[in-house]
């Protein structure tokens, strides 16, 4: 499978730091205070966040909006375009967890089945295995 390494470059740029991937993996689950993504979010610092959830929203992966006027306390949620890192940041994290021999992913919320991340082609309608497809080609 080839990969085009400028459009994954412009990725990295966007998410590739240490926080943001994490700070969108909490934004999943729906809207979150400062204090919220603070707690949810180990170790992160209060000027990490807040310079983090700026580059977010400057990305327009991330929106604020005021939910108290004073002082200013805004409730942030992912955009359009942040809700699209849902697959990439599931991947990621079964990923990360086959790394370390664990055996957590992504689950059918009723039936609690491991879920099965992969392209589809939605004018042959068919999933594509990456593995068994070499031709496979990102454009």
């Amino acid at each position: 499978m080839a990969i085009d390494n400028t459009s994954l470059a412009g990725a990295v740029r966007l998410v590739g730091d240490r926080w943001s991937l994490r700070l969108i993996a909490a934004l999943l689950e729906g809207d979150r205070t400062f204090s919220e993504l603070s707690e949810e979010v180990d170790g992160i610092a209060p000027n990490i966040l807040t310079a983090r959830l700026k580059a977010l929203q400057r990305d327009a992966l991330v929106a604020a909006r005021p939910y108290q006027r004073r002082p200013v306390r805004m409730r942030y949620s992912l955009t359009a375009p942040g809700r699209r890192l849902a697959d990439a940041v599931a991947l990621l994290a079964e990923w990360g967890a086959t790394r370390q021999g664990r055996t957590s992913g992504p689950r059918h919320e009723s039936c609690g089945a491991a879920l099965e991340l992969r392209p589809w082609c939605p004018t042959c309608e068919i999933a594509v295995a990456t593995t068994e497809q070499p031709d496979l080609i990102w454009v």
